[in-house]
């Protein structure tokens, strides 16, 4: 059986383990710019034994993002920067890998940060630096919300010619991994979902409709990027609410996803709802409470057995996310064959070097590599055996 800390190959691409950063939305871009934050912030995680990180959701058309704040890769411009830190992310042993989203209609936000820390995302009118948001149909995530403009076939087929050229710049920028954002109610999950979509056109109606443009996006990447590159899709399994986008859709898509050279699929849930969306923050935040526990049983792990069964039922390679907050939780998930990779957030946003702790306490640091440089911090670690850097 696997262990977490076993390498696994892909195409031509060996990961040196199993852990993977999640995206994890900064919000500290100018312009879309990638700067000096994105690589500590992406680095550290490449540095601390991860043996994929992937960055933030980042934004293929500049009125494809969720705030002002985004990071970007809606022109040529953006390219430098990024490649900077996938080059730093390869020289430190983990694989670079970009989100490529578009929130269609949950954007026009503010960036939440400001000068007293976090704040919560506010929507921006147009006359603060707000933009038109575009859907599948037109109806708003939210009360607060702008009303989007629905998408003509026109406005579809830009967004897929804008991932196209998105994941171009993204193999110039040296990313080894591209990972589809179709999840967490952004705009390619507004198609597939029920909730959101009620075209009644050839991207709206059956599942074969709404899941029209995932497909069209997976067909046109794959046909412009390397067959070196990793190609993953990020879904939401399920909408968690009756009528709503559920777990056999997604088989369904995920099998469609793979025909089309999709390598990953990223098994997460929920976001096309704000009472969804409000439930599993106040779950998450409080895991005692158990009010609407029945709709989203959010507990350590409570996505993975979606993941499982999208792996048996489809033979794609999975990964598996969802408070995974521990070390044991990771290895019988891998042990046990219900995902080929755990993709951590929260965690690494507390603590980059979560792998080395997590390969103490399972014992595998043999199969840890770690840069030189730190070795005077970890080698009298119980049961730790160093296994040298290298590039």
């Amino acid at each position: 059986m696997p262990d977490l800390f076993d390498p696994i190959k892909i195409r031509s691409i060996t990961f040196r383990n199993r852990i993977g950063v999640s995206p994890m939305v900064q919000t500290s871009s100018l312009d879309g710019f990638a700067d000096d934050w994105h690589l500590v912030h992406l680095g550290s995680r490449a540095v601390g034994g991860a043996g994929l990180v992937i960055t933030e959701a980042t934004a293929i058309q500049k009125n494809g993002r969720i705030s002002s704040g985004d990071l970007g890769i809606w022109k040529d411009a953006h390219i430098s920067n990024l490649r900077k830190i996938a080059t730093f992310i390869k020289k430190q042993g983990a694989i670079p890998g970009i989100q490529l989203a578009h929130a269609g209609r949950k954007g026009s936000y503010s960036s939440p940060l400001n000068q007293n820390g976090l704040t919560e995302l506010k929507p921006l009118s147009k006359s603060a630096g707000g933009w038109e948001t575009i859907a599948p149909s037109s109806i708003p995530f939210e009360k607060n919300s702008s009303l989007p403009k629905e998408m003509s076939i026109k406005d579809i087929k830009n967004v897929i010619e804008s991932f196209k050229d998105a994941a171009r710049r993204a193999e110039r920028a040296n990313f080894e991994l591209i990972e589809v954002h179709a999840a967490h109610g952004y705009l390619l999950h507004q198609f597939y979902s029920p909730i959101s979509n009620q075209r009644r056109d050839i991207y709206g109606g059956n599942l074969s409709a709404r899941i029209k443009i995932c497909l069209e996006v997976a067909e046109n990447i794959r046909s412009v990027i390397s067959k070196n590159i990793i190609l993953a899709f990020r879904i939401s399994y399920t909408d968690w609410l009756e009528d709503g986008w559920n777990l056999n859709d997604s088989i369904v898509l995920s099998n469609e996803l793979k025909k089309r050279g999709v390598d990953i699929i990223d098994v997460s849930s929920g976001g096309t709802s704000p009472t969804t969306v409000a439930i599993a923050k106040e779950l998450i935040e409080d895991r005692d409470k158990i009010k609407n526990k029945s709709l989203i049983p959010i507990e350590p792990g409570y996505q993975i057995d979606a993941s499982d069964r999208i792996r048996k039922k489809t033979k794609i390679k999975t990964a598996a996310v969802g408070l995974i907050n521990s070390p044991e939780i990771a290895q019988e998930t891998i042990d046990m064959n219900k995902a080929d990779f755990i993709f951590l957030g929260r965690e690494f946003l507390k603590d980059p070097y979560w792998p080395v702790r997590a390969a103490i306490k399972l014992k595998q640091t043999n199969k840890l590599s770690i840069p030189g440089q730190y070795y005077l911090a970890w080698r009298n670690q119980e049961s730790f055996e160093f296994s040298g850097y290298k590039l």
